[in-house]
């Protein structure tokens, strides 16, 4: 294949809205569209369109990554059009890869629907806030927009830490300066940059992964130095979150991680992306927590399995759990009752409120995307 080709594939990517595309051998290019995989009607991927592909989109650095370590991620700009994040893999001997769609546009509260106390939170000058979810859940698209949100009216210096860098954020009100981890990229590490970040004047700081204990670590104290941290973990809930946290430290160390927690905790907020059925297009469901005095007992205490509740009646602070939010989408006709059940918590109790309803859970059928123009 030639780049021609990557370029037509990325232009059909664009032109239906799909939030990723597959290349593997033995599979013609797929993409995923409103979260359904969907082969393109071109050829079967052979070994050597895959090697092809790679080397027409891969800087140097990242193709030797490949050949010493068997994988590499980046991140490049397709013209004005959007920027990609790539994942580049061996599987049996072959190239494989994977490129996640990111819009150019930084899109605002209202049009991905967080909750408007989220805009009162990050004002604030210090404390952690954590973004969570699956893979492909528009974690990233949510830290954009509160890091655009505080560029556009505070006066900060922000640095975020990605690998790679997804989003870009010019100069507006703040300074921004976002730092690639990765061997050869602008530091080894996401520890490191957090470490040499405290030496560098940050109002804000956003972690793109809080991926080991380290890190947690140094997330932690940089929002208990009077700085305001974001971070992502891949996980469901607000309650699950506290505990993966938690459970990240020695034994001998989660008693006093409970009570750091409980000072520097602001917030969680938990994210899944849902196809609509009344528009070609996807919604964010979320569930949302803020840390009241009640639930920084709760964490300090251990008490994590009452959050659910507390979150249930703290709707005057702007809280929601993930399955209220789901309901209220069924009810407004905006997503299926199958997905709906399929991301929720308590998936029986939402079906057999279905069913008090009167009403089925089926499944719909996904439209197929055009091919990739030849011109």
């Amino acid at each position: 294949m030639s780049t021609i080709q990557i370029d037509r594939l990325l232009d059909t990517v664009i032109k239906q809205n799909a939030s990723d595309l597959h290349l593997t051998v033995g599979r013609p290019p797929t993409v995923r569209m409103r979260g359904h995989l969907v082969e393109l009607k071109t050829k079967v991927l052979e070994p050597a369109d895959t090697m092809a592909l790679m080397k027409s989109i891969s800087p140097e650095r990242a193709q030797n990554e490949v050949q010493e370590g068997g994988g590499a991620d980046f991140g490049f700009a397709y013209g004005d059009a959007a920027r990609f994040r790539v994942s580049i893999f061996k599987c049996k001997g072959n190239m494989t890869l994977v490129l996640r769609r990111i819009p150019n546009e930084l899109l605002t509260f209202e049009q991905i629907g967080l909750p408007t106390i989220v805009q009162e939170l990050i004002r604030r000058p210090r404390g952690l806030f954590l973004v969570t979810g699956p893979t492909g859940s528009g974690k990233s698209t949510s830290l954009a927009s509160m890091i655009n949100h505080i560029n556009l009216t505070q006066d900060h210096h922000i640095i975020t830490v990605e690998d790679p860098i997804e989003y870009y954020h010019p100069h507006k009100k703040c300074i921004v300066n976002q730092r690639e981890v990765g061997e050869g990229a602008d530091v080894p590490s996401f520890s490191e940059a957090l470490r040499r970040a405290l030496r560098q004047d940050p109002d804000v700081i956003l972690v793109g992964e809080l991926r080991d204990l380290e890190t947690i670590e140094a997330a932690i104290s940089a929002s208990e130095t009077g700085h305001l941290v974001f971070g992502t973990l891949h996980t469901n809930s607000a309650s699950s979150t506290i505990n993966r946290v938690i459970d990240a430290f020695p034994t001998n160390q989660q008693e006093q991680i409970r009570v750091q927690l409980s000072t520097t905790l602001m917030a969680v907020l938990s994210q899944q992306l849902m196809p609509r059925i009344d528009k070609p297009s996807v919604v964010a469901a979320y569930e949302f927590m803020v840390v009241t005095p009640a639930v920084a007992n709760m964490i300090r205490e251990g008490k994590t399995f009452r959050i659910d509740s507390a979150i249930q009646t703290g709707k005057k602070f702007g809280m929601q759990l993930l399955d209220d939010h789901l309901w209220q989408l069924y009810e407004r006709g905006v997503i299926s009752a199958s997905d709906m059940i399929d991301r929720a918590s308590d998936a029986q109790g939402l079906a057999e409120k279905v069913h008090r309803l009167g009403q089925k859970i089926g499944r719909t059928e996904l439209d197929t995307p055009e091919e990739p123009s030849s011109n």
